[in-house]
């Protein structure tokens, strides 16, 4: 049985959810006119709103900033206080606000149409001033409100994000907005690592240890120790790979037999090891250690010659998981 806890939870989510899903019918030819507007405008986009709105449009703000398209914010109140002249020739004004008839929009609203700049209500009030006097009009209209007295701005300020990142996400496809772009204005913290962060940033912190194919058992559990990597590379007289040794294969062969001693690296080695270029992005060798059960990737350049190590370590060191 669920708690009274669980059971308000459960209703709210619900009512968020069916807010969301009702937003599918207001999608129409009012949204390609906004994107339109957006994406052929020569200044940025300003986003405005009071209250809880304001709240949400700092938001979009950043979400449409991160993605490529120019954006700031300016509180309602403030503009109509000076902060107005924050408003270029060339900007298009998104204006959010559940009801659409708040004072200080009504005020705002004519200032802005008089200076010539394009109008995107994004309100819940189809008949109210807002969505009468904008350009374009975007419907965020929920039927009821989370809140139990159906009062507080909760479905309501749910639909407004979503349909500022459906704007976002649609902007980012049409201008061909990609990973790459993404990194460029997320450089920080794990996520701007996944993205930018490669297999050559980090594969030089390691030893590349190495044995030739006609030593000797002794010198390969040398090779392996001083690497501290748990692995040695197998090379030939033309120093190209032709295999792998790892603890685990050292282990596996004890359970076998002790008559090791006389053992070349060319017997005990493994073929065709996994490699990975030094310029691949670092999560793509997670995502390969990942697939094959692997702790470390040799890593190579574009002719396959052995460079290094790349390590799960040094992926949990980096942030990367």
């Amino acid at each position: 049985m669920k708690t009274s806890a669980q059971s308000s939870a459960l209703y709210t989510i619900e009512q968020e959810a069916n807010a969301i899903a009702n937003l599918k019918n207001f999608i129409d030819d009012s949204f390609d006119k906004a994107v339109n507007a957006i994406r052929h405008a020569s200044g940025r986009v300003v986003i405005t709103g009071i209250g809880k709105s304001a709240i949400v449009a700092q938001k979009i703000v950043a979400t449409l900033n991160s993605t490529g398209t120019p954006s700031l914010f300016m509180h309602a109140a403030d503009a109509i206080h000076g902060d107005l002249g924050m408003i270029q020739e060339k900007d298009v004004v998104i204006i959010l606000s559940k009801s659409g008839e708040s004072d200080e929009i009504k005020v705002l609203v004519p200032l802005i149409k008089n200076a010539g700049n394009i109008i995107i209500a994004i309100a819940g009030n189809n008949v109210s001033f807002l969505a009468q006097h904008a350009d374009i009009f975007l419907n965020t209209t929920v039927s009821k409100e989370a809140c139990p007295n159906n009062l507080a701005p909760t479905s309501s300020t749910t639909a407004q994000m979503v349909m500022g990142d459906a704007l976002a996400v649609c902007l980012m496809q049409l201008n061909g907005f990609d990973s790459n772009d993404f990194a460029k204005f997320h450089p920080g913290g794990n996520l701007g690592k996944r993205l930018y962060l490669r297999v050559n940033d980090i594969y030089k912190m390691n030893g590349s240890p190495s044995v030739k194919e006609d030593v000797l058992f002794k010198d390969v559990i040398f090779s392996i120790s001083d690497g501290r990597l748990g692995a040695t590379v197998v090379l030939n007289d033309n120093k190209k790979i032709t295999g792998i040794i790892t603890d685990g294969d050292i282990r596996r062969l004890f359970e076998k037999t002790d008559d090791v001693k006389h053992l070349k690296a060319s017997e005990i080695s493994k073929a065709n090891p996994k490699t990975i270029l030094n310029t691949a992005l670092a999560v793509e060798a997670l995502e390969k250690m990942n697939s094959n059960s692997i702790t470390q990737l040799i890593v190579v350049d574009e002719q396959d010659s052995y460079l290094g190590f790349i390590h799960l370590h040094d992926l949990i060191r980096e942030g990367i998981i």
